[in-house]
């Protein structure tokens, strides 16, 4: 199988792009929404839009302190701006409204929503906690599923490297974010948290599926041992397994075995995200976007590395021995 016989260069491409997150995650940041740092979001569509300058120089002079204004969509397909102020109260936000929608043909206000500083908190410690939970509980269901199969990694082991693969197709998505939102101004939200959490759940699945047949593959190729002994007046047995075939061929079988299966679904729900990406709204392209990505990593991850991985590990822990 190809992901096992270049099982190098498949790894070095993926320590290359999870470098490269990390520095892009660290260096530019992410461009957080309200709904976790607190503030107004004001949506004015036009049928005939003002340069966002114009509509930029109207807001300092209302004197809001900082601002950002995006450029955007309504659902009706009309030229909006999205316009991301501090927490305002009724009567600045009657003025914003005036003022924002007297600057072109057809102004009109279609979506303004409020957070306060305290739920924004909330709101991104709950998301941190939601992250911990998933990442969790998939460790102990790994551990679970593949409890007795100690040969020649243990069942511990195919947990970590779920985890570590999850890591990878969860930085390719937030990388994704920091740089669309250095670049265009896109904010990181609660439907982005969503995202993350869906490709959680689609990427271990497509991993657990890969590992489920290795342990299948496992169990069809290896002699059972069982040897007693007495220790502390007790007879005790002691199961012992040695594999009929090379573990490396035993992986590459399984992946070989399940990458129509990986591929074919990857591609169906691509394709689907795309579509929701080019017809949905503007409120789900973000969300579509963030989903595409975390797929196509998920799916490169299941085959390219973590099959791998697990390869490595064993042959490194061979040579220890």
């Amino acid at each position: 199988m190809f992901a096992i016989t270049y099982k190098k260069i498949f790894l070095i491409i993926a320590g290359f792009v999870m470098t490269t997150s990390v520095l892009l995650i660290a260096v530019l940041g992410l461009n957080l929404g309200i709904d976790f740092t607190g503030g107004s979001l004001t949506e004015v569509a036009y049928n005939n839009a003002p340069a966002k300058e114009e509509v930029e120089a109207k807001i300092s002079e209302q004197d809001l302190g900082g601002f950002s204004v995006r450029e955007s969509e309504d659902d009706a397909g009309r030229p909006a701006y999205l316009i991301r102020t501090i927490d305002l109260t009724d009567s600045e936000r009657d003025t914003l409204a005036k003022n924002i929608t007297e600057l072109g043909e057809g102004g009109e206000v279609t979506r303004f929503t409020s957070i306060g500083p305290v739920i924004g908190q909330e709101l991104r410690d709950k998301a941190g906690w939601a992250i911990f939970g998933v990442v969790s509980i998939i460790v102990l269901y790994v551990a679970f599923a593949f409890a007795g199969i100690g040969t020649p990694v243990s069942s511990w082991t195919y947990g970590g490297i779920t985890i570590l693969v999850l890591i990878h197709d969860v930085l390719v998505p937030t990388a994704m974010m920091s740089v669309l939102g250095y670049f265009l101004g896109l904010e990181v939200d609660v439907l982005f948290v969503m995202a993350l959490l869906a490709v959680l759940g689609y990427s271990v699945n497509d991993t657990i599926v890969v590992f489920d047949r290795v342990r299948e593959n496992l169990k069809q190729n290896r002699t059972e041992h069982r040897k007693k002994h007495t220790e502390a007046g007790m007879v005790r047995e002691e199961v012992t397994y040695t594999l009929t075939k090379p573990y490396e061929e035993i992986v590459g079988s399984a992946v070989q075995e399940t990458l129509a299966r990986s591929i074919n679904t990857s591609v169906t729900t691509m394709v689907t995200l795309l579509a929701l990406y080019i017809l949905g709204g503007s409120v789900t392209q973000t969300f579509a976007l963030v989903l595409f990505a975390g797929v196509l990593a998920g799916t490169y991850s299941s085959i390219c590395i973590a099959s791998p991985l697990v390869v490595t590990y064993a042959a490194w822990k061979a040579n220890k021995n």
